[in-house]
């Protein structure tokens, strides 16, 4: 079984791992802003196998982001948030593998508020993610279904398809433990789909290794090791130490099954190792009890108590029912063994006990309970979307109605106001010609009354001459009578 952690990992492969973590180093050195060290401590973080050197990083980052945090840039001030947000995440995941519970819940809750704080949806349902494991773990399925949902219902709203990917698989985990297999499988291939449409090559390596338990629980042995062989493929191409170990424990498993016990104890060890490289103390758990029961098949009843023992005190100190119930198992099969009743019958009691604590009713109506108010929630959703575009389609309607009214509205407007904008330049061209008119009859009145006042001062010039020759007439003599003058003067 496993269950993801949301921990924003870059997968190196094996091959080179130590170079990429030589050349970080070397860029962390020479870093010169803190934003940079920050990118470059995750990169690190995520290339790093050994959980210390991990805390080591993550408390180094959570440094340098806390002592950025009085920035008054708000951009800066969210980055080293974010910062701050991711560091005391992943802290929280390795106090997890190194079984520290209310350590690790600790961190994740402090984790959980900067996000929620800041609004980082993304980083919210990550948390919620987080917290949902640890209270799957520990056997509280009501509290981890509530956490996994909210969750799931954040990553939906944002649209973001691995992390929608990581919550199925994990409520798939849970109807597994409940005994609900088509549920387990719908969840997990609806994982492994979105999976490898965005191509999360670690996301598919879990959904695959997840549906092998199914089959192997079912006890289809051939799909169950495709589905951990093809799993195992790809942890090793992307360096997934933990996953590795994962799969090397299950295909242990299968050999178990088929009674092939020397190599069941190789794979088992392969994994222990690796779980022991990395400080996984659920997987090294699970592992002794592995071991421990393979000495136990083959009658090697010291080393498989040895084994077997080992792996309940981890179990304990980590709290985890499922560990827990496993190495009573173990324990009270080598107990009846060594004719030691008393002891098999106490490992028994706590046997039922973690089981019942796993897959009790009131769990598994807490599972129904979560699925029914997920799916309402989901119908609701769905129907209010529905509504939501009824209405917007109403909307839009009315809205082109109105558009093609306002058109007309606009056009017989325009008209209107052309037709006025016409009249007013006829008018107003009428009025001009009007007073042109007045005018012109104005003047030719003028011009015809000054004509009148010129003849008729003509007329009194020509009548004054007229009168003036008249009186100039008489008084001069006739020609004759001058004649005669003159006549009279020769003489």
């Amino acid at each position: 079984m496993f269950r993801h952690l949301f921990i924003f990992l870059f997968p190196f492969l094996l091959t080179g791992q130590n170079r990429t973590i030589d050349s970080l180093k070397i860029a962390l050195k020479n870093a010169k802003h803190d934003s940079t060290k920050c990118l470059t401590l995750k990169l690190l973080f995520n290339a790093e196998t050994d959980n210390k050197v991990k805390m080591e990083i993550a408390k180094q980052r959570l440094k340098i982001a806390e002592s950025n945090l009085s920035s008054t840039i708000k951009s800066e001030h969210l980055f080293f948030a974010k910062q701050k947000s991711y560091s005391l995440n992943n802290i929280g995941i390795i106090y997890n593998y190194q079984g520290d519970i209310p350590k690790a819940l600790e961190y994740f809750h402090k984790s959980l508020k900067i996000r929620e704080e800041i609004g980082d949806k993304k980083g919210i349902a990550a948390s919620l993610n987080n917290i949902g494991v640890i209270y799957s773990d520990q056997g509280d399925i009501p509290k981890t279904l509530e956490y996994y949902h909210k969750s799931l219902k954040i990553q939906e709203e944002i649209g973001d398809k691995k992390g929608i990917a990581h919550c199925l698989n994990n409520i798939g985990l849970i109807y597994k433990d409940q005994g609900d297999i088509p549920k387990a499988l719908e969840y997990h291939h609806k994982s492994l789909k979105i999976r490898e449409e965005i191509g999360d090559k670690e996301g598919i390596a879990a959904s695959l290794n997840n549906i092998g338990i199914i089959y192997s629980d079912q006890g289809d042995i051939p799909n169950a090791l495709e589905y951990y062989h093809k799993s195992l493929k790809i942890r090793e191409e992307i360096g997934d130490k933990s996953g590795i170990a994962n799969s090397l424990n299950n295909i242990g498993a299968i050999y178990i099954v088929q009674g092939d016990n020397p190599k069941a104890l190789e794979y088992f060890h392969k994994s222990l190792k690796i779980q022991e490289e990395i400080g996984d103390k659920s997987g090294i758990a699970f592992s002794l009890n592995n071991i421990g029961f393979i000495y136990y098949k083959q009658g090697n009843l010291k080393e498989g108590f040895s084994y077997a023992n080992r792996g309940m005190q981890l179990a304990k100190e980590l709290g985890y029912p499922a560990n827990i119930e496993n190495s009573a198992i173990r324990l009270k099969q080598i107990f009846k063994k060594q004719n030691k009743y008393k002891e098999a019958f106490e490992m028994y009691e706590l046997e039922i006990k973690m089981k019942d604590s796993i897959n009790n009713q009131e769990n598994q109506k807490a599972a129904i309970k979560k699925q029914m108010q997920y799916t309402y929630e989901k119908q609701e959703e769905v129907a209010k979307a529905e509504h939501k575009k009824e209405l917007e389609k109403q909307q839009a309607v009315a809205e082109e109605k109105n558009r093609r009214q306002n058109i007309v509205i606009g056009s017989v407007a325009s008209g209107l106001l052309l037709v006025i904008i016409f009249a007013g330049y006829v008018f107003k061209t009428l009025s001009v010609t009007r007073k042109q008119k007045v005018l012109i009859e104005v003047k030719n009145k003028e011009t015809e009354h000054q004509k009148k006042e010129i003849e008729e001062k003509q007329k009194e010039i020509l009548d004054s001459i007229h009168y003036a020759r008249r009186i100039q007439m008489a008084q001069i003599p006739s020609e004759k009578r001058v004649g005669k003058s003159l006549d009279r003067l020769r003489r």
